[in-house]
């Protein structure tokens, strides 16, 4: 029998495999912008590149891929990457600025403040077989004070229900 506090999570995934807009068409190379928003749904966020834009496709809080589609100047689609990978996690570094990393990586999938006013730590979820995410801890001046992988609240409470002991 399933976990009560289990069958969200299990429904959440069923749904989000079942969506059709999750991520960029196989076929993105000239499908122009406007199309790709009716798709995809709209962006968080949209930036300047030297080739023209580029738009942040978050899949969050709960799903582990957030897309990045790039257009040149006339809006349609060159190419799409999936940033939350391991490689650029490791392009993550100590003293690098709060903003580069949202450039690399995009939105987290949460954001919390430190004790004591310290800063605040970003969690991404990617795809992983482990119970991971990846997470950086910033410091009050906005720039990286460390980054690393943890183990994901969900999954922490799922080992206390399986390894409580009887009562």
């Amino acid at each position: 029998m399933m976990h009560p506090r289990l069958l969200p999570w299990v429904c959440l995934m069923f749904l989000l495999q079942a969506c059709g807009s999750y991520a960029p068409p196989a076929e993105l190379a000239g499908i122009s912008r406007d199309a790709l928003v009716a798709r995809m749904g709209p962006p968080e966020i949209e930036r300047p590149t030297d080739t023209g834009t580029r738009l942040e496709f978050p899949r969050g809080p709960f799903g582990k891929h957030t897309w990045f589609v790039y257009f040149d100047t006339q809006g349609r689609a060159l190419r799409s990457e999936q940033v939350l990978t391991e490689q650029n996690f490791s392009r993550v570094q100590p003293g690098m600025a709060q903003e580069d990393v949202r450039r690399l990586l995009g939105r987290p999938s949460e954001v919390q403040g430190l004790a004591r006013s310290r800063g605040e730590v970003w969690s991404y979820r990617y795809e992983t077989p482990f119970c991971l995410w990846f997470q950086v801890e910033l410091s009050l001046q906005h720039q990286v004070r460390s980054a690393g992988y943890g183990p994901t609240p969900e999954c922490e409470s799922f080992d206390d229900f399986i390894f409580a002991r009887p009562r």
